[in-house]
């Protein structure tokens, strides 16, 4: 029976932090926890940056340290080897979002495919990602998803993105490196659900090596699921996948109001809980068929999983089994899960600081908007910060 409150222990969660780093973090969400400081904040960096205005070594010191591991791979490797050293493993995403052109997708094919084979040589990462939509423009992704024909310019369009979806997991395959598509808004996510789920027929005749990402304030994704894992006992293929709650919620909600269609996104936070932890628990009671990837910040779902898992007598290394938060946030699961020896991960997002800018932006509003997240943060960080201080009052004492 889990009865230890392991996500309480901050001189584990926080041991990599130095005191300046810890003050830092500290002051980073004492801002995102403060709506009158969020909203004109992320307006005037949106102004700022389109204006040209010299504010980038600002947002590298404060939200880019926080929640990037750099600007390149190499910007990346200490942080890699210091979780390593604490049995954390690094996922790397190359947060790049929102680019428009064949040049700008042929780049990042690229880059994913220069991650794939960073991952084959570096033993502290266990699975590559790539974003579906950074392959090829939104317009195409959409018209796919919603059943639209396209024209001739479209269709070629739409064949490259293939070529570079099968490129990637092509070259997964022959490193034998796990891989998983990033999640997309509800009206691109029908047309890269088909692209993935003849990726894992093809690939994974033998092992989960291709995955996919569930969102799960969606409420029809435990029904996908199920349905998918008929397809697959049918077809002889394992199921990879990654499930989230969600990263677009307000976004969803807001267009399905818009069009006077019924929203995709769960009525409430509590319908959303419930959601993710049916798929979650759908997934760890057919291991055989599905390996799971839960990412996910909520300490009530991570528990449940490790509940399920020793109620199961499922290893804590078994490899269809891992857990991942991202960097900068939910030290406490993360660095707590790795000290008891779960397969754990941080993805750790790098990138130019100017390219990066949407993706760091997105994660603050999620941080502010999310009920409880900052707070429980920043909670966590007074309270290793206060028992850093008294260790060091009685070391002094002592002396």
């Amino acid at each position: 029976m889990i009865k230890e409150k392991i996500f309480n222990d901050t001189e584990t969660a926080f041991r990599l932090k130095s005191d300046m780093e810890l003050n830092r973090a500290i002051l980073l969400f004492n801002a995102m926890g403060t709506p009158a400081l969020m909203k004109p904040g992320i307006a005037l960096t949106k102004f700022s940056l389109k204006a040209k205005l010299p504010i980038k070594p600002l947002i590298k010191n404060t939200i880019f340290d926080q929640f990037c591991g750099g600007v390149s791979i190499d910007d990346c490797k200490p942080i890699i080897r210091e979780m390593e050293e604490v049995n954390l493993s690094s996922i790397l995403d190359y947060s790049v979002e929102g680019k428009k052109s064949e040049k700008e997708f042929d780049s990042a094919y690229h880059k994913k495919l220069e991650l794939i084979e960073f991952a084959k040589e570096e033993s502290e990462i266990p699975f590559a990602i790539f974003k579906p939509t950074a392959l090829g423009r939104f317009k195409v992704w959409h018209k796919v998803s919603s059943h639209v024909s396209l024209n001739e310019k479209e269709k070629e369009e739409w064949d490259r993105v293939k070529e570079r979806v099968e490129g990637l997991c092509e070259k997964a395959n022959e490193l034998n490196v796990r891989l998983y598509a990033d999640a997309e808004e509800s009206w691109m996510q029908d047309a890269a659900d088909v692209l993935m789920e003849e990726m894992m027929a093809k690939y994974n005749q033998e092992e989960a090596l291709i995955f996919n990402t569930l969102q799960c304030y969606r409420w029809d994704r435990l029904d996908y699921l199920k349905e998918l894992h008929e397809k697959a006992k049918k077809d002889g293929f394992k199921i990879g996948a990654k499930i989230v709650r969600g990263a677009y919620m307000e976004k969803e909600n807001k267009r399905a109001r818009k069009r006077g269609k019924v929203s995709p996104i769960c009525e409430s936070k509590e319908a959303t809980d419930v959601n993710f932890n049916s798929v979650m628990g759908y997934c760890l009671d057919n291991l055989e068929d599905i390996s799971v990837f839960i990412g996910t910040h909520n300490e009530i779902s991570n528990y449940l999983a490790l509940q399920i898992m020793e109620d199961k007598g499922v290893a804590k290394d078994d490899q269809r089994v891992w857990f991942s938060q991202l960097y900068g946030m939910s030290d406490q699961i993360s660095y707590n899960l790795a000290s008891r020896n779960y397969n754990t991960a941080k993805l750790v997002p790098f990138g130019p600081v100017k390219d990066v800018v949407p993706y760091l932006l997105r994660r603050a509003e999620e941080n502010s908007s999310v009920k409880g997240q900052t707070s429980r943060e920043l909670n966590l960080l007074s309270r290793e910060k206060q028992r850093r201080s008294q260790t060091e009052k009685l070391a002094q004492a002592s002396s």
